[in-house]
């Protein structure tokens, strides 16, 4: 909990993410700003673990992306390849906006409607194609994908494995780490639905987040009982 209050002043204190860079400037892009507006805040969040040695070494995560990136240093990466994930989304989000583009001008209101449900097949196709891409690493050096994890008849909420548990547990387990305790917090503008206040901690979500855990956790000395 004390790593999270500090992780939550330097954010506070420093208006930007750019933490563990040595030097220099702060990239703009990695302001805090952006939370308190329209795109609204984030979780955040920190987990204590220990190394081979004894010692103690945090790892720290935001959840989804960050003003358009997946990788900041410092940061716990995704679960998937950056460089995959961008050459199978790029082209087709080109389509969809392509698509969206095209809406705004036709008139014709049957034109409109296969177009809205051209779109719309593409979405969810890519979507299917980018959760393949997710690989889960648990502490007995197992690995699986979204589906298996979850069960392959079982639908993929959007933004699953993309919440700040999921990336520190999943790089924890890569790296050869051993998991103490993880803490989150909400940092930013209030979710549009109120549930995520500025400052406030909270649990890791029911729908992204837990049915991801007990595999991530296997191995571990957190595992559940």
């Amino acid at each position: 909990m004390n790593e999270a209050r500090l992780l939550k002043s330097r954010l506070e204190d420093q208006h930007h993410i750019d933490l563990f860079q040595t030097g220099g400037r702060a990239d703009p892009d990695l302001s805090t700003d952006s939370l308190f507006g329209p795109q609204r805040g984030k979780m955040f969040g920190v987990l204590e673990c220990l190394r081979d040695d004894g010692q103690r070494f945090f790892l720290y995560s935001f959840s989804g992306q960050y003003n358009g990136r997946w990788q900041v240093p410092g940061w716990a990466p995704p679960l998937f390849d950056v460089d995959r994930f961008k050459e199978l989304n790029d082209p087709v989000e080109h389509r969809i906006k392509d698509l969206g583009r095209q809406l705004e001008q036709e008139t014709d209101a049957s034109i409109k409607e296969d177009m809205r449900a051209a779109r719309k097949r593409l979405s969810r196709q890519l979507m299917k194609q980018i959760h393949r891409l997710y690989l889960l690493h648990n502490f007995r050096t197992q690995t699986a994908t979204l589906a298996e994890v979850v069960g392959p008849s079982t639908p993929l909420p959007t933004g699953i494995g993309d919440c700040c548990a999921p990336k520190m547990l999943n790089q924890a387990a890569r790296l050869g780490l051993t998991p103490r305790s993880l803490v989150e917090f909400y940092f930013g503008r209030s979710n549009l639905s109120g549930t995520r206040q500025h400052g406030h901690f909270y649990s890791p979500c029911a729908d992204k987040c837990k049915p991801l855990l007990g595999f991530l956790l296997c191995g571990s000395s957190a595992e559940p009982r």
